[in-house]
C-alpha cells in the first residue's frame, strides 16, 4: 500500500472515530421540538449538525412527511431548506405541496426542491449542500432499501453536516433500518384524532412516532401534536366532552310519589 493510500486511510480512520464517540455530539446544538418528555429523552432537543431518520410502514407516507417538514421546520432556524427527492417520487406520492407546508405553519418560499434522476445524484447532491452552511437543513426522500445507501455513505454525510453544522433529515419511504450514523431513528405513525364529533375531528396534526434509536439516551414512543401557530410540537390536547346546559324553563326534578296517610 502506498504512502497516500496510508494516509488518506488513517485520516479516515479518524473521522469515523470522531463520529462514533459521543463527544462531537454533546458538544453540538440542540433545538427543544416542544415536547416536554421528547426532549428530555434527547438531552435538550434534537441534535443540529446531525443525521436523523424518520422511516414509515405502509401507507404512513403522508404522516412521515409531515413529521420531517416539522422537524425541518425546528431545526431550520428560518435558513432556506433543501428537499432533494427521486423524480419519480411524484408518481408515487405526489407533490409536495406548498399550501400545506403555509398551513403548517411553515414558509414555502425557503422551501427549495431537487429531484435527482437516481440515487447515486441524490447522495451526491445532499452531500454538497450538507456542506453548505447557508442552509439550515437538508431532507433526503428515498424509497426503498437502497444498497448505494450503506454505512459508507451515511457517514459521508454525517461528516459534512458536522463540518458545516447542517442537519440532515433523511425520509426513508417503504425501507427498512440498516446500519449507519445517524444521531436519532424514527418510526412514524398517524395518530388517531381525538374522540368527539364529526365536526369537530379536524384539528392540529398528531403523529404516533416511535424513537428507535438515540445514540446518547432512551428511546420510546409517544403522540406529538404539531401546534401551527407556535411551529412547534406539543403532549396531545385534552379534549374534553361538552355537556349541555339544562334548559331554563325545565322543571324541577319529580320527586317520588309518597302515599298520603291518614
Amino acid at each position: 500500500m502506498s504512502g497516500a493510500r496510508k494516509s488518506a486511510l488513517a485520516t479516515l480512520r479518524g473521522q469515523i472515530e470522531r463520529i462514533e464517540t459521543a463527544e462531537v455530539v454533546h458538544q453540538q446544538d440542540r433545538v427543544a421540538l416542544g415536547h416536554n418528555e421528547v426532549d428530555g429523552v434527547l438531552k435538550g432537543g434534537l441534535a443540529r449538525a446531525a443525521i436523523h431518520e424518520v422511516f414509515c410502514e405502509g401507507r404512513q407516507g403522508a404522516a412521515a412527511t409531515g413529521f420531517v417538514m416539522g422537524l425541518a421546520g425546528r431545526v431550520s432556524a428560518r435558513r432556506p431548506l433543501l428537499w432533494v427527492r427521486q423524480d419519480f417520487s411524484e408518481v408515487e406520492a405526489g407533490a409536495l405541496s406548498m399550501s400545506g407546508l403555509a398551513e403548517l405553519g411553515l414558509d414555502p418560499r425557503r422551501v427549495v426542491m431537487v429531484r435527482a434522476a437516481d440515487v447515486e445524484s441524490a447522495l451526491r447532491t445532499s452531500a454538497d449542500a450538507l456542506a453548505c452552511d447557508a442552509l439550515g437543513a437538508v431532507v433526503l426522500e428515498l424509497w426503498g432499501d437502497i444498497r448505494q445507501f450503506d454505512l459508507v455513505a451515511s457517514r459521508k454525510l454525517t461528516l459534512a453536516a458536522q463540518g458545516s453544522g447542517v442537519t440532515g433529515l433523511m425520509l426513508r419511504m417503504a425501507a427498512q433500518p440498516l446500519p449507519s450514523t445517524a444521531e436519532t431513528r424514527w418510526m412514524l405513525r398517524a395518530a388517531h384524532s381525538p374522540p368527539g364529533p364529526m365536526w369537530s375531528a379536524w384539528g392540529a396534526p398528531r403523529f404516533d412516532a416511535e424513537l428507535l434509536r438515540n445514540r446518547h439516551g432512551p428511546c420510546g414512543r409517544w403522540i406529538m401534536e404539531w401546534n401551527c401557530d407556535e411551529c412547534q410540537f406539543s403532549e396531545p390536547s385534552t379534549y374534553s366532552q361538552p355537556v349541555a346546559a339544562a334548559p331554563a324553563h325545565r322543571p324541577d326534578p319529580a320527586v317520588p310519589w309518597q302515599r298520603r296517610t291518614a
